[in-house]
């Protein structure tokens, strides 16, 4: 006899709602907990399900709190969800203070630790790459701890910085970088960092004044939290290679070629010029370039420690460059102390980020050279002269061979792999960023917070770039070269302001106002080999040991080190190294936000800023801004349309500054002293002169004007969540280098505040909440942008035949460009001459379109030039999708640049029969 009992199943149903206003929840999620058995409320609220004996029930929802439910004996159940408050009243990161996201009237956009970028991450900026709209970050290059460009908006400036600021846990950071240091961003380490706040608009950025022009990007790092001592580690380890290689000819191609264009008689090959190729066949990109190995580890420490929360880390990076010699290190500590007294009423904020990073540049030039040199010839040749690199000389040998005594031919292309393994080039850069934070809310005046921030940024770097003796590449300056250098920056924060918060029946204000004082010190100097060495010094193979000639390179250095002045060889005292540079900046700024009914909201804000870097008569200007705000979906008329849980529509107008232009003190003469052809005759003698140079006693800040209309929303309770944005920014006062008329300052050119230009563009994000369960998250993002930019003033009194600024230099010359900021036209477009091709659609080198309407040769001329295509994207674009399941995560991310144009100089200025041979005796590939 077979006996079988089964689980009791019987049906159980009911609605789920929501304790704010009774409406129903469609979409919630009901699982029978411990298992698999689940459903969803359908788009009335309700819902149906078969369960087990003593069945829980997990309900769930977007914005609101997880309710477990005990079924026991009933059938039909409904269910109140609540308000998750931390999610519906998400708080946002602003100026000086916080702010709840649902009153915010600018364009704001958070980015946290959630969110952020995976990977090879060694700077912070590479978390942010693609995840806000009309924010473009590009890497300047592929070196390991390389900068970005971040551009908010387009470019604010055409000559100036078009950086946006940067704030450290409320310390505006200085954007200078310090000797030695190709990102100063480079130096915090991403693993610290728990969110990023971008302020796009005027009323988001105005609080920040003559700094804002450009965005503002206030990064926050991680804090304690209370609880138990939590040890956290996470450590990775990478490997990059080059995806593709420069398509040039192999050694075997090479060789033919040459023969091949000397059979047909090209000018300026010879069957001399043949008998130089060797016989190898050389890969020299695949020298150059290697698989790199990275790591990185990170180990922190978090709790709380007798009622203060506290968290310390450690951070290791160690990335190695894909271009072989070159790599970057980077220890960092983060401590974060967060102590609370009088019951509350006095929290502690202090915090210290210490870091060093070991830089080593490697020679840059050898990825130009690995295209452009002889690939018929070998890496060593095993002279003894120059390291035993083959190098191009100027003597031959009987066969028409290069000899390898003899002296290099210092104009042309070097062996690349002699340029990587005989430079040292390297930094070491020490960082400490520091604040101390203190609010206090009065026990008489509960509504009111006192604030005091105090801070300081220190930075300091040495470095050296040194080459031995036999480094072919560095006789013409004379045998082996040295150079030293170190730079500090220092700068000081104190704020103090307030904060107070009153709700009135329906009125609620929050009132903002306060004083900021901030004080900049840069330095920075050089120590250059002052006399070459003997050639006796060079065969006896002194480089690197004598002091005398490598300052700070391997060794020690000369016995005598002055502070202030340069080492001459003998340790003597030399010219002075460095002049320091000092600014200050004092400023009261100021932010009123007024809600009513909790619908209608108003935004003003101002900040008024002295700054020393300008004259006394235009040290000060206020920089105000307005914003409104209207909670469209708050209205009685919105709540029968459930399916939009969120809608605000916003506007918004203001000015901000840029005075990050014309260099520290540019409203004063900087004095030189003449040369020989320049002297004034004194008696019967002649003496230098000290001349100024030209200045512009008027010279000011750039403002930019800046309106924003938008709106954001939610849909199902905030399940996808959105903005658009449309703007338009007008950059004044921008500076120029000018014409000005003769005898009416020390050169016929000034630089001064003249040009402006136009911004333009919309911005749309979305973010959507596809799938959650207990165990299954899917999170998804996307952000598209465009954006216009346009020139329209660059002089005083507009001239058509002004050729505007020529900018963005290449190699083919000395002094060539191929980029011009002109009016009418987007910034840095490039201008170019138009190629004739024959018939076949083949290009004719050598020949292009008269565009001066003259006829005959064309002249080497800006005339001759048009304007064709520009380096800014018309649309940028970021996607991203991440998948959490029980334990594991799973992300994807993509960004995408449309329209924009890179101009290959490689191919402008190699990749022609012509330049394969230069009569200085090498080969171009």
């Amino acid at each position: 006899m077979t006996l079988t009992s089964y689980a009791q199943q019987r049906s159980v149903s009911g609605k789920v709602t929501s304790a704010d206003d009774g409406s129903a929840i469609p979409g919630a999620n009901i699982l029978e907990k411990g298992t698999t058995n689940g459903t969803a409320t359908d788009a009335n609220g309700e819902f149906k399900l078969s369960v087990g004996d003593n069945a829980i029930l997990v309900v769930s929802f977007v914005g609101y709190k997880t309710q477990e439910v005990v079924v026991g004996a009933q059938s039909a159940i409904n269910i109140v969800l609540t308000s998750d408050i931390t999610s519906l009243s998400e708080v946002v990161v602003v100026g000086y203070g916080q702010q709840e996201k649902k009153d915010v009237t600018g364009v704001v956009a958070a980015v946290g630790t959630q969110e952020f970028n995976r990977g090879v991450i060694s700077s912070p900026q590479d978390m942010l790459i693609g995840k806000v709209a009309g924010v473009q970050i590009t890497t300047n290059n592929g070196s390991p701890g390389a900068g970005s460009t971040i551009r908010i908006r387009g470019n604010g400036s055409a000559t100036g910085s078009s950086d946006p600021l940067i704030v450290i846990d409320g310390f505006p950071v200085d954007n200078t970088s310090t000797a030695g240091v190709s990102n100063p961003l480079s130096t915090l380490n991403p693993n610290d960092i728990e969110t990023f706040t971008v302020l796009k608009d005027a009323s988001a950025t105005a609080i920040y004044g003559m700094r804002a022009a450009n965005g503002v990007i206030i990064i926050t790092t991680k804090k304690g939290k209370e609880g138990r001592a939590q040890i956290n580690y996470n450590g990775t380890l990478t490997a990059s290679s080059p995806m593709k290689y420069f398509e040039v000819m192999s050694g075997d191609q090479f060789r033919k070629a040459v023969a091949d264009e000397l059979a047909a008689g090209l000018t300026g090959l010879s069957a001399s010029a043949q008998k130089l190729l060797g016989t190898a066949n050389t890969d020299w990109q695949k020298q150059i370039y290697q698989t790199a190995i990275s790591q990185d580890h990170n180990l922190s420490v978090s709790g709380t420690y007798k009622d203060m929360p506290y968290r310390i880390s450690y951070g290791y990076t160690d990335q190695e460059g894909i271009l072989k010699t070159t790599n970057f290190i980077r220890n960092s500590i983060n401590i974060n102390l967060n102590p609370t007294f009088l019951d509350g009423d006095l929290a502690v904020t202090a915090s210290f980020k210490g870091m060093n990073t070991k830089q080593n540049f490697g020679n840059f030039g050898a990825v130009g050279a690995a295209i452009s040199f002889d690939p018929t010839q070998p890496v060593y040749n095993g002279n003894k002269d120059w390291g035993g690199y083959f190098t191009y000389t100027k003597q031959l040998l009987a066969n028409g061979q290069v000899d390898p005594e003899g002296d290099p031919i210092t104009i042309g292309v070097a062996n690349p792999m002699a340029l990587l393994y005989q430079t040292d080039n390297r930094s070491d850069v020490y960082r400490g960023i520091g604040n101390l934070k203190i609010d206090y809310r009065l026990k008489f005046l509960r509504e009111l917070k006192l604030t005091v921030n105090a801070g300081f940024d220190y930075s300091s770097s040495v470095g050296h770039n040194n080459s031995p003796y036999n480094a072919a590449f560095t006789y013409g300056n004379g045998l082996g070269a040295a150079q030293d250098y170190r730079g500090q920056n220092r700068s000081r924060l104190l704020d103090l302001y307030g904060n107070y918060t009153k709700q009135l029946n329906k009125h609620k204000i929050d009132i903002t106002a306060g004083y900021s004082f901030q004080q900049f010190e840069r330095f920075g100097s050089n120590f250059s080999r002052s006399a070459p060495p003997t050639f006796a010094q060079w065969q006896a193979g002194h480089y690197y040991s004598d002091p005398s000639y490598f300052y700070y390179g391997k060794t020690q250095p000369p016995a005598v080190n002055y502070t202030d002045y340069q080492v001459n060889p003998d340790g003597s005292k030399g010219a002075r190294a460095y002049v320091p540079y000092y600014n200050t900046l004092l400023s009261f700024f100021g932010r009123l936000n007024y809600t009513f009914a909790d619908k209608y909201l108003l935004t003003v804000s101002f900040r008024d800023d002295a700054s020393s870097r300008f004259a006394a008569q235009n040290r000060f200007k206020i920089f105000p801004s307005a914003a409104v705000g209207w909670k469209v979906s708050q209205e009685s008329f919105m709540q029968y349309i459930k399916v939009i849980s969120d809608l605000k529509l916003r506007a918004s107008y203001g000015l901000t500054g840029n005075q990050d232009v014309g260099g520290t003190y540019p409203y004063l003469p900087i004095y030189q002293l003449s040369n020989a052809q320049a002297q004034y005759q004194f008696g019967s003698g002649f003496v230098n002169t000290w001349r100024p140079n030209p200045f512009d006693p008027t010279f000011k800040w750039e403002t930019t004007k800046q309106l924003d209309v938008g709106f954001d929303f939610g849909i199902l309770n905030n399940r996808i969540t959105g903005t658009f944005d449309v703007y338009q920014k007008k950059a004044e006062d921008l500076i120029n280098f000018i014409p000005v008329a003769a005898g009416s300052n020390f050169s016929n050119y000034l630089t001064t505040n003249v040009g402006s230009m136009e911004n333009k563009g919309i911005e749309f994000s979305l973010k959507a909440l596809a799938v959650k369960t207990n165990e299954l998250e899917w999170n998804i993002g996307f952000n598209i942008s465009h954006n216009e930019n346009k020139v329209t003033k660059l002089l005083k009194v507009d001239d058509p035949n002004y050729p505007g600024v020529l900018v963005g230099g290449i190699s083919g010359g000395v002094g060539t460009t191929i980029q011009n900021i002109q009016v009418g036209y987007p910034i840095n477009t490039f201008f170019v001459y138009q190629q004739i091709y024959d018939t076949q659609g083949k290009p004719i080198e050598g020949l292009y379109v008269d565009k001066t309407g003259q006829g005959g040769n064309i002249t080497a001329s800006n005339s001759n030039k048009f304007h064709y295509f520009k380096p800014q994207p018309d649309i940028l674009m970021g996607i991203n999708s991440r998948v959490t399941y029980k334990n594991w995560d799973f992300f994807f991310q993509g960004r995408f640049s449309f329209g924009n144009y890179v101009y290959n100089n490689n191919q402008s200025s190699k990749a022609y029969y012509t330049a394969m041979y230069n009569q200085a005796g090498f080969f171009n590939n």
